[in-house]
């Protein structure tokens, strides 16, 4: 069963590569995927993912605060209403699947847009 989940770790790390390169392809949901099949699977791998220079600090962000950078909001909403909007125009699929996708393009929207886009200020104060 781990190598499954090692297995699938590596895909997810793979298809967030082609993300951090592709604009219309997903980073972050990707590396999150891949560290959690890592965490089944790997505690080394999972280590290396998580403290990773360049895709580490916003899996850290989630993993802590469960933060979507203003940027990765925006490229995400715009990216969805410009589907739904070429699914509406172009598709030729029934009108209660293209309700279907509206309502799981709302709840992904309504998801994204409810996380803070900044992890908290350091509300500590000094004795």
């Amino acid at each position: 069963m781990k190598a499954a989940y090692f297995s699938l770790g590596w895909l997810f790390f793979v298809l967030g590569v082609i993300g951090a390169v592709l604009p219309v392809m997903p980073t972050t949901p990707f590396m999150l995927l891949a560290l959690w099949a890592f965490s089944k699977s790997s505690e080394r791998f999972h280590n290396w993912l998580y403290y990773h220079r360049f895709f580490g600090p916003p899996l850290q962000k989630w993993t802590q605060y469960r933060v979507i950078p203003l940027p990765a909001k925006i490229v995400s909403i715009s990216f969805m209403s410009i589907s739904f909007v070429y699914m509406l125009v172009f598709s030729p699929v029934p009108v209660w699947l293209k309700l279907l996708i509206a309502a799981l393009m709302l709840y992904g929207a309504w998801f994204i847009l409810t996380k803070p886009s900044n992890p908290p200020e350091n509300t500590h104060t000094a004795c």
